[in-house]
């Protein structure tokens, strides 16, 4: 579904993301860990467009490297960014009516699905996102990317300060996009959620991959979780 190769980044002068390659499969969720300020999130942003990229990447066996970032998502890769980007003077249902796609085939999402699946939202389909709680923002703002339709979304830190509740729907949640076929790459702190969730995981370490493998095989590897990742 999408695979990166030796990709570079730079803000200004610095050399942020140095040789990064990874990929993700179809149904798959893949974590992308590592402490803060090693290049997740300006990974998921050169992916998107965002951040001028250096290097190969693909998606659906399409080059997108170089491409804006409404090109990007109009090929089907949906984008959670951390800073909740919702539309603060709109409803709840008409923000999530903004993001659907109207294309040639039936959506795998709907309204009633979205609020069916977190019912604090059913709850305030009325209210203006803007007054919304923090979680309650998340998952509005996973919700509208859904209602796009995508093949595959990027989630950076999803679970960021929401409270052990709405954690665990956000999990459930992330494991039923899966379930449908919808590939997900998550950009996570919390090594307890990435451990329970995800296929295969990715640490990054000094605009690096550092270590790749299972939740089992990182379980047993000590010296990774020491050196790379908050624990």
């Amino acid at each position: 579904m999408l695979r990166v190769d030796d990709l570079h980044a730079y803000y200004g002068k610095s050399h942020i993301l140095q040789g990064v390659s990874f990929q993700v499969s179809e149904g798959e969720i893949v974590s992308l860990l590592g402490r803060n300020g090693v290049g997740r999130s300006t990974t998921v942003k050169a992916v998107m467009g965002e951040v001028p990229p250096q290097g190969s990447i693909e998606f659906k066996g399409e080059q997108i490297a170089g491409k804006k970032s409404f090109e990007v998502a109009n090929l089907g890769l949906g984008y959670v960014p951390e800073n909740r980007d919702i539309f603060p003077t709109l409803t709840v249902r008409q923000n999530l009516l903004l993001g659907a796609k109207h294309g040639k085939r039936p959506n795998r999402w709907s309204v009633e699905e979205m609020f069916s699946m977190f019912p604090n939202l059913a709850e305030r389909a009325d209210v203006h996102g803007g007054v919304l709680s923090g979680g309650e923002q998340q998952m509005l703002c996973m919700c509208r990317t859904l209602m796009g339709d995508p093949d595959m979304i990027m989630i950076d830190e999803p679970t960021e300060g929401l409270a052990p509740r709405i954690v665990e729907q956000v999990a459930n949640m992330l494991r039923e996009i899966a379930n449908r076929g919808i590939a997900i790459l998550l950009v996570e702190q919390k090594l307890s959620i990435a451990l329970k969730i995800s296929h295969r995981l990715y640490v990054m370490g000094h605009g690096r991959i550092v270590y790749e493998g299972t939740p089992e095989s990182l379980l047993q590897a000590d010296d990774v979780r020491s050196e790379w990742l908050e624990v």
